[in-house]
């Protein structure tokens, strides 16, 4: 038996002439809607607006439940993995090394409450796709910021390097981008030769910022060490310079990683719209509609804009991901043997341009030993599984979260501090170290259950509206990209890409009662209510 919703509770105050209260509770619950518009505009930029929007909707939820009649919830498959998670959580910040440091983390662990907040408080179908066309939209801006920064340019990338320059004297190399000067943007070389020319020797060493394939330098150039010339360049022992291209694409983030993963999750939920709406329920290839209507069109350059700023990032783990995200949503969605042979070929067509791009901007191959980045991920795997199974109580509640910062040097930890230190680089071992073998299980239950629950929906043919189903298909793929991608990245502790992914579980349990509620007799829930 399903719950009413909130919408429910709206008419029943109606009903009974309390005007007031009905007033004060309608306007509680637009409120929470606002805020969940909110949270999908602002999720693909800031962290900062995007937690805030959050907080001020469940204040206003709460707040909900002090006017008569009160919301009446329904339950969720996944309500009881996700609880028992965050509750072992809580453990673990207990009893970890550093108490201090977890217990401040479990605000964000805390993010999962978005899941709830979405899925009770969507109450018609308008609304839930409002949502996901928003996020989507949203995402775009950041996407056409990043094309038109590439396109502007940034900094001044350096050639033909003369022997006696001085800015090889101070450690730049061929193909650096020098990015700022003295911490302003750098235009052109007529500012750093100015910095430099004689006469400036009472002033301390100008500071130019450097990127170098990933990593970013400041490096000091030694007053008067000018060349004899007529122009910048010559002076400076420049052979030629463009603006800068090179740097991996972050949009409004600080990182580029965590950006690609965003870009994942946003990428999936479009692309399973867009299939959605091409096969419908997938019965046939009969039933496919036209590709040249404006939704059409609207979604390809969608995920079309998607794919190129995720290609921007080279991040490679989430590459794959989405490619296996696409996979899952195309074979889910269309179920045709034709469109799988066009999105083998997509994907074959696409892999040169991916290897030759993520040479071009990292200087290293897909599985390159010379990339330090695998080298040390392989360090730091082997000591966190040392870690793990070094105590009884590290198996069970782990050593904390974040503690790992702390304890280094005691647990001999990232090959004595001569790698990138921070964390594993992997969600399942973060979990297992930070919270123990049992948060290890439970989160993995969370995602079967929520997996089961998504490939129900999307096979059974309960969903009849395109959307529904495009949200259930895209919310389906970007799991399975999100799940790929925390092999090798800790993606649960990137609170930007969690609060999209848990925005997304959000929806998705929507689109889930919507099917219960129209097909009460197919039940697609895992834990319905007795």
């Amino acid at each position: 038996m399903n719950v009413p919703t909130t919408g429910s509770a709206r008419n029943f105050a109606a009903d009974t002439g309390d005007s007031h209260t009905s007033s004060i509770a309608a306007w509680l619950e637009r409120a929470v809607v606002g805020c969940l518009f909110a949270i999908a505009v602002c999720a693909p930029h800031s962290i900062a607006a995007t937690q805030g929007f959050w907080v001020s909707g469940l204040l206003l939820w709460a707040a909900r439940f002090t006017v008569r009649p009160r919301p009446l919830l329904f339950r969720t498959p996944i309500d009881l993995p996700l609880l028992i998670f965050f509750s072992l959580t809580v453990l673990a910040a207990v009893f970890s090394y550093a108490p201090d440091i977890s217990i401040s983390k479990l605000r964000s662990a805390s993010l999962f409450t978005i899941v709830f907040l979405v899925a009770q408080n969507v109450s018609s179908p308008r609304v839930l796709r409002s949502l996901a066309v928003a996020l989507i939209a949203s995402c775009m801006i950041n996407v056409v910021y990043t094309f038109g920064e590439r396109a502007l340019g940034r900094g001044v990338r350096v050639e033909g390097l003369a022997a006696e320059s001085p800015l090889r004297g101070a450690g730049v190399e061929e193909g650096d981008t020098l990015l700022e000067l003295d911490g302003a943007p750098l235009h052109n070389l007529a500012e750093v030769e100015s910095a430099l020319a004689t006469g400036a020797s009472e002033r301390p060493l100008p500071r130019i910022k450097v990127y170098r394939y990933e990593a970013f330098y400041d490096l000091d150039i030694t007053h008067g060490s000018l060349l004899s010339g007529a122009t910048p360049e010559a002076r400076l022992g420049v052979g030629s310079w463009t603006r800068g291209r090179d740097w991996r694409a972050a949009g409004f983030y600080g990182h580029y990683t965590t950006y690609a993963e965003a870009l994942q999750l946003i990428a999936s939920l479009a692309l399973g719209l867009l299939i959605a709406l091409h096969f419908g329920r997938g019965d046939s290839e009969q039933g496919v509609r036209s590709w040249r209507t404006r939704n059409s069109l609207l979604l390809g350059c969608a995920v079309a804009g998607l794919c190129a700023a995720l290609l921007m990032t080279v991040t490679r783990a989430s590459w794959l991901a989405f490619l296996v995200s696409a996979f899952t949503i195309v074979l889910v969605g269309a179920r045709s043997r034709r469109v799988a042979l066009v999105m083998v070929c997509a994907a074959l067509l696409l892999v040169p341009l991916g290897l030759f791009v993520l040479q071009q901007k990292r200087n290293v191959g897909f599985l390159d030993r010379r990339d330090a980045s695998t080298t040390w991920r392989a360090t730091v795997y082997r000591e966190g599984v040392e870690l793990l199974f070094k105590s009884p109580r590290h198996m069970l509640v782990g050593v904390g979260m974040d503690s790992i910062r702390r304890f280094w040097p005691q647990w001999g930890m990232f090959e004595q501090g001569r790698i990138p230190r921070g964390h594993l680089h992997s969600t399942p071992l973060m979990i297992a170290v930070e919270r123990g073998l049992p948060a290890l299980f439970v989160w993995f239950w969370f995602l079967f259950t929520y997996g089961r629950t998504l490939w129900r929906m999307t096979r059974e043919k309960l969903l009849d509206s395109w959307i529904e189903r495009g949200i259930a298909l895209g919310a389906l793929g970007g799991l399975a990209g999100l799940f790929t991608s925390g092999i090798v990245h800790y993606n649960l502790g990137d609170s930007e890409v969690v609060m999209i992914f848990y925005f997304i579980v959000g929806l998705a349990l929507v689109v889930n009662h919507q099917a219960v509620k129209e097909h009460p007799t197919r039940e697609v829930v895992i834990n319905p209510l007795p």
